[in-house]
């Protein structure tokens, strides 16, 4: 477990250690051109990582346009779900978001994704529409969810 957590704006540097998060946790996971373009392009995005002594071992992208943030990934290596450190990121680009003017915010998740539902609920995000076909990986719908900042 970490302790204490630490948390810090994601750098390029940390890019290698993203994607070994990415592979672990996505079936189409992104590629080094696209944190590398998020970082240093999209001037609405906001990268925070979660560390571990020194290791990265999550990440939360968002976007954050006018009043409106947008969580665009969100995950942690395997070994440390279910500690509630996927809750701390939350609670942190939650904060973040608000600090920059975002007055609410949104994310997409499986209908299949329950763990992570009840994550973003217990977070006091609420069910919002249905996007079919929205996973290019196997066409599964998303949920999209709401929650005022």
């Amino acid at each position: 477990m970490i302790k204490p957590l630490t948390f810090r704006y994601m750098e390029e540097k940390d890019i290698s250690q993203i994607l070994k998060i990415e592979k672990a946790s996505f079936a189409t996971p992104w590629s080094y051109e696209a944190f590398s373009n998020e970082l240093t392009k999209n001037q609405f995005a906001v990268y925070i990582v979660i560390e571990d002594e020194g290791r990265v071992i999550g990440y939360c992208g968002v976007w954050v346009v006018v009043d409106e943030a947008h969580i665009t990934n969100v995950a942690l290596l395997p070994e440390y779900r279910g500690k509630k450190l996927g809750e701390a990121l939350m609670r942190k680009v939650m904060e973040v978001a608000k600090q920059m003017g975002a007055s609410s915010m949104t994310l997409e998740v499986r209908v299949t994704n329950d763990v992570a539902q009840s994550l973003y609920r217990k977070l006091g995000f609420q069910d919002g529409a249905i996007r079919k076909n929205y996973y290019t990986d196997n066409q599964e719908d998303a949920l999209v969810m709401w929650v005022n900042l």
